[in-house]
């Protein structure tokens, strides 16, 4: 549930709903819906809606490669992210087995 607080509050980065994404079949389609629906894309994953509210529309493969106890991986995974707009598993997969 929500609730409008008027004019005087408004939405900033600070808050965002996280979209755990079982593959990139499900990222695409969330993306994909909420673009159609006029959202902004950002950056790494993010995705501001048509009413200021920002979405991470975060594959959960992603976050499985970031718990690896590899910093070089991790780094390697999260410089890739960092280049990113959707998240692309593959790309962030080559990425990590490229470390």
């Amino acid at each position: 549930m929500g609730y409008n607080g008027g004019a005087y509050f408004s939405f900033s980065e600070g808050f965002s709903l996280y979209v755990d994404c079982e593959d990139q079949a499900e990222v695409d389609q969330y993306w994909d819906k909420m673009v159609a629906a006029g959202a902004t894309p950002t950056a790494c994953g993010w995705i501001k809606d048509p009413f200021g509210l920002s979405w991470q529309i975060v594959p959960r493969r992603f976050m499985e490669l970031i718990a690896d106890r590899n910093p070089a991986k991790v780094k390697a995974v999260m410089d890739a992210m960092m280049t990113m707009v959707e998240l692309d598993v593959a790309a962030l997969e080559k990425a990590y087995h490229d470390a």
